[in-house]
């Protein structure tokens, strides 16, 4: 039997009431950024907000993510549709990889249909220079966006 993969998962504060469901579903389905374990078991031993910003959390929770056996930290895709998304984003990530040697994942579910189209129309990821990285992991066909909703 393949060894679990352990990961941890940080969202924005603006959605501290949020029960995970769609990261969980994402997690199970393997939809999203989960795609890349597909075929693989995975474990969740750790979920927690960023703490808001300038998201203090993010200097201590991966500490405590790592001792329960993190290997990779995901990002909420909350994080990435957002309004705004987290201007501190692939600072936190680099900070992450470098303090505590996790690998960093950004986005958990796909985008939902109603987010991708309301960012289409604010511009927000035009810069493909920046944005195309960070939106590849959670970008999904219509249909799946759809289902997200």
């Amino acid at each position: 039997m393949e060894e679990k993969i352990k990961i941890g998962i940080i969202i924005c504060h603006r959605f501290h009431n949020c029960a995970g469901g769609k990261c969980l579903r994402s997690m199970r389905d393997r939809e999203g950024a989960f795609s890349i374990y597909q075929g693989k078991e995975i474990e969740l031993v750790g979920y927690t907000t960023c703490d808001g910003c300038p998201g203090g959390n993010v200097e201590y929770s991966p500490a405590e993510m790592k001792n329960n056996g993190a290997e990779v930290i995901h990002f909420a895709t909350g994080m990435v549709v957002g309004y705004p998304p987290c201007p501190s984003i692939k600072y936190f990530k680099s900070y992450i990889e470098q303090q505590f040697g996790l690998k960093v994942v950004i986005g958990t579910h796909p985008i939902p249909q109603k987010y991708y189209l309301m960012h289409k129309k604010l511009h927000t990821w035009d810069d493909k220079e920046y944005w195309e990285e960070i939106i590849q992991p959670t970008m999904a066909t219509e249909q799946i966006r759809l289902a997200y909703d």
